[in-house]
């Protein structure tokens, strides 16, 4: 039975389980990436791992910056090499049982932190196994998602991966101050065991949905693919063998799969000038740089920290309160980038974000936030209305794009490249934060506030509109000389007055394939009531 339908086609429950199940990947590496700021500052964490110039005294204890850069960044590093390696593994294993195999290697980190009782380096290691798994899974989730979900609610769908990341934060906050009281080790402990819990849902619960009918239909496992499809449109296995929409949507996925089969493109390609391919190659991976240059990351790293110096009384709330504005403006964003396109929200973002940026740097810089109460408040207003900013704009934003900017015959590589880019200045900005802080306080805000115009610069003069188009008419779009990214918003396909025209024939011809499926439907039952009196009057 569908759901619900949309545009005319019906949508499966199982399709918003999937995308639910999938996104608990995002849920994992939000909260790994909400844990350590807070732990951090766990008396009984600073005084094993810290170093301390009274043994025994937790206010003699403190990280230096190498130690205290290394713990948080080495997550960054695995993954880093775990998105590389998250796209062949998803081809090798399938998307399921990647993302399965993945979860136990988080787990295994994650006991490795665990067990560390006074060598910090242990630690360390523990995340950078779990950085490994984090990784492979930011490529082998998004991809899952866009493969399986029906497309008329695929960018809503993937955008979840992100809502996901910022409640897996929110939710590691919420944990760390309930542990913080907790004597002995149990307080960091207990933060980082729960984290066990997110895996196992996802690399067993993920093991009960259908597995992506594009990786299927790649391994030539036709009739499987026709059951995928099957039950994310409500349908049963018996439905989908005769179902007219089914049957559509399988010969186009077996066409394509045959196609990209010949045609598939190794790393090299994906720096070929022709097509545009180096160019959308350096887009994504500059695009993702710009996203961990917003700044975002230094208040989910170093919040707690940031807060403390500011003058807060319990620095461990107001990491709360950014992280509920995080969670909580996801879900504007996916309203925002579905509502007003790809481009716009990226450069109002930009500079909504280093407006509020400044102001922070500013008043922090103007008056010490120590003995000024109103400063520390402003510091706080300002990074709320700049995490409303990112939440609604970037943080969505760019992963959706790395979904449509690619062609199909390098999408896979030229998304791991993006994402490894991401991850690489995600580690940048870790370990070098704790130096750079040390050096020029709160006027680190300005260089974030360069960043975020540098970054709404580059969407303007570089990035094309792909919301509302098909993935081939993007590559399309891309390859047209007379189309520039400042009026890519007015390109449509050849052949179509607009791309308002695009989404209307899309609509109806969606419809019509319902209208099809359901009369095919109907036609098979009053065939098998016909059978049926037959063999009552025999």
């Amino acid at each position: 039975m569908a759901l619900f339908y949309t545009q005319g086609v019906p949508i499966g429950w199982v399709a918003i389980m999937l995308a639910l199940l999938a996104s608990m990947g995002g849920f994992i590496f939000g909260y790994d990436t909400g844990q350590i700021s807070d732990i951090l500052l766990m008396p009984d964490f600073l005084l094993r791992f810290a170093e301390c110039t009274s043994p025994g005294d937790v206010s003699t204890c403190a990280f230096s910056n190498v130690r205290a850069g290394l713990i948080v960044a080495l997550l960054s590093i695995g993954t880093l090499f775990g998105a590389l390696m998250g796209a062949p593994t998803a081809d090798f294993l399938g998307r399921r049982y990647a993302m399965t195999v993945e979860c136990g290697v988080f787990i295994i980190g994650v006991l490795v932190q665990i067990l560390s009782i006074k060598s910090w380096v242990q630690y360390a290691l523990g995340r950078l196994i779990s950085g490994l798994a984090v990784g492979a899974l930011s490529a082998a989730v998004p991809m899952y998602q866009a493969e399986t979900a029906p497309h008329q609610i695929r960018g809503t769908l993937t955008a979840t991966y992100q809502l996901f990341i910022t409640f897996g934060i929110l939710v590691a906050y919420c944990i760390s101050i309930g542990a913080r009281s907790i004597a002995g080790p149990g307080s960091w402990r207990t933060v980082v065991a729960i984290g066990i819990l997110w895996p196992l849902i996802l690399g067993i619960g993920i093991l009960t949905m259908p597995e992506s009918p594009r990786w299927l239909a790649q391994q030539h496992r036709l009739e499987e693919a026709e059951y995928s499809l099957a039950r994310a449109r409500g349908y049963s296995k018996a439905t989908g063998k005769t179902n007219v929409l089914i049957q559509r949507e399988l010969e186009e996925i077996r066409v394509a799969a045959e196609r990209e089969e010949k045609m598939k493109g190794g790393w090299i390609d994906c720096f070929k000038p022709a097509n545009k391919t180096l160019y959308r190659t350096l887009l994504g991976m500059t695009l993702q740089m710009f996203q961990q240059l917003t700044g975002a990351n230094y208040f989910f790293y170093y919040g707690a920290t940031i807060f403390k110096s500011v003058g807060i009384a319990d620095s461990f709330v107001t990491q709360i309160i950014l992280g509920a504005v995080n969670f909580l403006c996801t879900f504007l964003g996916l309203y925002i980038m579905e509502r007003f396109g790809r481009r716009m929200p990226l450069i109002i973002g930009g500079i909504w974000q280093s407006i509020w940026l400044f102001v922070f740097a500013a008043a922090g810089t103007a008056k010490d936030p120590m003995s000024n109460k109103g400063s520390g408040y402003l510091m706080i207003v300002s990074a709320c209305l700049f995490i409303l900013g990112y939440a609604s704009t970037w943080a969505p934003g760019v992963w959706i794009l790395i979904g449509e900017t690619f062609p199909t015959r390098t999408r896979a590589k030229q998304a791991a490249l993006s994402t490894s880019s991401n991850w690489l200045w995600n580690f940048l900005l870790a370990f070098f934060t704790p130096f750079i802080n040390a050096a020029i306080s709160f006027k680190y805000g300005f260089v974030f506030a360069a960043a975020n115009l540098a970054g709404a610069g580059v969407v303007y003069f570089f990035l094309y509109e792909s919301s509302d188009l098909t993935l081939e008419a993007v590559d399309t779009m891309y390859n047209d000389a007379a189309c520039k990214p400042w009026t890519s918003r007015q390109w449509a396909p050849p052949g179509y007055a607009s791309r308002a025209e695009v989404a209307r024939e899309t609509q109806n011809q969606d419809e019509r394939k319902v209208e099809e499926a359901l009369a095919g439907e109907m036609a098979g039952g009053k065939h098998e009531t016909r059978l049926d009196d037959q063999e009552t009057k025999a």
